[in-house]
C-alpha cells in the first residue's frame, strides 16, 4: 500500500468509526503488527492480552489462588488499571505502579489463562474494553483472542492473524530473549493456546473475518498485508481482499498469491 493510500484510508472515514479487530494466537506477531498498523493509520491501540496480564498480577501480587473463581472475578472489579491507547508509547500501571515490564515475566505468562478462563473475570475486563473503544470514538486497532468475535464484532475490520507452529514458536523464543529453552517454549504456547480456546476460539476465522497467514512473511510484509486488507475492506467493500476465499482462509499479499 503506497503512502497516499495510507492516507486515503483514514481521510475516507472522517468522524466515522474505524475499528480494526485483530485476534491470533501466541508468537503470530499480532502486537506488533497492531500497533505499526495503529501508528500507520494514525488510531488509537489496544492491547487487550496486557489487561489481562495486569490483572494476573494483581491477583498474585495480593496472594489469591486463581482457581477461586469468585476472587479472580472480584479482583477484575477492583483492579486499578491504566493501559496505554496510543501505539506511540505503551505502560501498563495498577495502582500507579509501572508493570508494563512485570506482566512480561514468565511466571505470569504461566498463569494467565487461569485468569483468562474466569468468566466473570471476562466479562469485567471486556466491558472496560469496549468503553476504551467508545472513549477513542470507536478509531481504534484492537488485538487479543475474542476481539473479532466478542469484544468487537462489529468492527469494521476484522481479520485472524495466525502463522505456523515453527514460525509461532520461533518468534515467541525472539521476544523472550531466549529465556527459556524451546521445549519449555513449546510446552507453554501450547498449554496457554489449549486453555484459552476452552473459552474462545481464536484459531479459526468467523464468519466475516479475514485470514491473514504470516508464516512466511517478515514483519514489513505482514504489516503491509493488514494494511491492504484494511484499504480493501473499507474503500473496496464489494472486492475481497486478495487471495481470499470464502469461510477463512490464507491471504498472501506480499506474495503475489
Amino acid at each position: 500500500m503506497t503512502q497516499e493510500l495510507i492516507e486515503t484510508v483514514t481521510v475516507v472515514r472522517p468522524g466515522k468509526s474505524l475499528v480494526v479487530a485483530i485476534d491470533g494466537p501466541s508468537g503470530s506477531g499480532k502486537s506488533s503488527v497492531s500497533k505499526e498498523v495503529a501508528r500507520r493509520l494514525k488510531l488509537a491501540y489496544l492491547d487487550t492480552g496486557a489487561m489481562y496480564r495486569a490483572l494476573t498480577w494483581f491477583c498474585l501480587q495480593n496472594g489469591m489462588d486463581l482457581e477461586d473463581r469468585a476472587a479472580v472475578e472480584a479482583a477484575s472489579k477492583a483492579l486499578p488499571l491504566e493501559v496505554s491507547t496510543s501505539p506511540q508509547e505503551e505502560y501498563v500501571r495498577v495502582g500507579g505502579d509501572d508493570v508494563t515490564l512485570a506482566i512480561r515475566e514468565p511466571a505470569i505468562s504461566a498463569a494467565v489463562s487461569a485468569v483468562a478462563t474466569t468468566l466473570g473475570a471476562r466479562t469485567e475486563l471486556i466491558r472496560r474494553q469496549r468503553e476504551l473503544i467508545e472513549k477513542h470514538h470507536r478509531r481504534m486497532v484492537v488485538e487479543g483472542r475474542d476481539i473479532t468475535t466478542v469484544v468487537a464484532p462489529g468492527a469494521e475490520v476484522r481479520m485472524l492473524l495466525t502463522a505456523s507452529e515453527e514460525a509461532r514458536l520461533r518468534r515467541r523464543g525472539i521476544q523472550l530473549g531466549g529465556s527459556q529453552n524451546a521445549e519449555q517454549l513449546a510446552a507453554q504456547v501450547t498449554r496457554r493456546d489449549a486453555k484459552d480456546s476452552t473459552v474462545v476460539n481464536f484459531t479459526t476465522a468467523a464468519d466475516g473475518v479475514v485470514t491473514l497467514d504470516s508464516s512466511d512473511l517478515d514483519f514489513d510484509e505482514t504489516v503491509q498485508a493488514a494494511l491492504d486488507i484494511v484499504d480493501t475492506v473499507i474503500n473496496h467493500p464489494a472486492v475481497k481482499p486478495s487471495g481470499v476465499q470464502p469461510n477463512s482462509v490464507q491471504h498472501r499479499a506480499a506474495h503475489g498469491d
